[in-house]
């Protein structure tokens, strides 16, 4: 398999209306504005990404066309106040594929680009969504998430579980509504899947449907892909993870915005010159992951390891407390965003590679399995796709061992954005298929 790009090969076409009505209201999932039709991919443009880019072999060929739609809907903030978010829904098009489709819940990964929409066809997470869901008959849903694209809320409240869980109930809520507007037909059956934040923000759904609204919402599975579920563990292992330096003050500076007291002055907890502006600068109105190393707004210079760039932006005291103090703000904080402890009544997968240096399994999904299997569920399956990583990536069909070559900054660099997404989506619908 050649390595996943980010499929422009698929072209966006015209703005197109879309037909069907709108609703100011603030009911959760009401519908803002009228959605419109970004572009419709047809199945050959499909087929022609899929096989440049070597996803074909696991997406398979597109059996439909696929109508990419922006939506912006009700949904609430940390406090349950009126907010709203945008997002993409994917629907099958074209004589294969009449309907009515299963309806996936898609939650992204961790973006740093507060302008960055779903509902963009060139968009590499959108592409792989209508490869692999869209293009094969089912609905997709996606949240930009609160404090993204069209959405006017103050800030991202970055890993907090139970506002990732309401964005992505209500973006289900706002795909039931374009649907009835639009004649569209969903089929009831709803599947949650997400990745890396987005498999921290598809389980919490997950939990907060089966435990709050089963009548209302019925989760025919859940694939939770990559997410960091142990956040409390995390923060207890003194070892750096690759991304640290925007991952983790992401964290901290959210969940001082939605809890306070996680530290007294922003100067307890990080240092000079990043202590200035961290507090507003993700997600960020201009830069990307590269430009925000490159314009010295946070550490990550080339050859620089992540405890050097962790250690470049926080203080150690306020890390140590956090890692040893059981009462320490940060930890408590933790605690309340772990997805431990509760039983799925669906079947739900865990999917994650072994060496990825970002979100380890070691530290979430095994955590997590052992969580569940301490309750003797069976409906909980676990895959670890490394293998096929390292022999798609690796050096010789193995990962590269030399810290100083060039192969092991790239595959490691790699590793949790751009190899193991589509190997757990490929295991992901391998499961929905089972169920839609």
């Amino acid at each position: 398999m050649k390595r996943l790009h980010a499929l422009t090969a698929v072209a966006a076409a015209s703005l197109l209306a879309a037909c069907g009505g709108g609703s100011d209201d603030n009911a959760r999932g009401a519908i803002k504005e009228t959605p419109q039709t970004v572009a419709t991919l047809s199945a050959a443009q499909l087929d022609a990404a899929t096989a440049s880019s070597g996803l074909q072999a696991l997406s398979g060929k597109a059996k439909c066309d696929v109508r990419v739609m922006a939506i912006n809907y009700a949904t609430a903030g940390v406090n349950g106040e009126a907010a709203n978010a945008s997002g993409a829904l994917l629907v099958p098009t074209g004589a294969a594929c009449p309907g009515p489709f299963p309806l996936v819940a898609y939650a992204k990964g961790t973006d740093v680009q507060k302008p960055r929409t779903l509902a963009n066809p060139a968009d590499s997470e959108t592409a792989l969504l209508s490869a692999m869901y869209a293009a094969q008959g089912y609905a997709v849903v996606a949240t930009d998430y609160l404090g993204f694209a069209k959405s006017t809320y103050s800030y991202h409240p970055y890993l907090h579980a139970d506002s990732e869980a309401t964005s992505v109930i209500d973006s289900i809520r706002a795909a039931r509504n374009v649907a009835a507007l639009q004649g569209i037909g969903l089929s009831g059956k709803v599947m949650l899947t997400g990745y890396s934040q987005g498999g921290h923000a598809s389980m919490a759904a997950h939990r907060a449907i089966e435990r709050d609204m089963p009548g209302e919402i019925t989760v025919a599975a859940g694939a939770h892909l990559s997410g960091p579920y142990n956040l409390s563990g995390s923060l207890q292992i003194p070892a750096a993870i690759a991304g640290v330096q925007f991952f983790v003050p992401y964290l901290v500076t959210a969940w001082q915005k939605v809890y306070g007291g996680i530290y007294s002055n922003v100067t307890q907890a990080f240092k000079l010159p990043y202590s200035n502006y961290i507090e507003t600068l993700l997600p960020n109105p201009t830069l990307t992951y590269t430009t925000l190393v490159t314009t010295g707004a946070l550490p990550g210079a080339a050859g620089e390891t992540p405890t050097q760039a962790r250690d470049a932006v926080f203080q150690s005291a306020f890390l140590t407390d956090a890692q040893t103090n059981a009462n320490s703000p940060l930890y408590l904080a933790a605690k309340k965003n772990d997805l431990l402890g509760w039983s799925p009544k669906a079947r739900t997968l865990l999917c994650a590679g072994a060496g990825d240096p970002t979100v380890p399994p070691a530290v979430h999904m095994n955590v997590a399995k052992a969580d569940f299997a301490s309750r003797n569920l069976t409906n909980v399956t676990t895959v670890d796709v490394d293998a096929a990583v390292q022999a798609a990536f690796g050096v010789n069909g193995a990962a590269p061992t030399d810290p100083a070559s060039a192969a092991f900054a790239t595959y490691y660099a790699s590793y949790h954005g751009t190899y193991v997404p589509p190997l757990c989506h490929a295991q992901a619908r391998a499961v929905f298929d089972t169920v839609r």
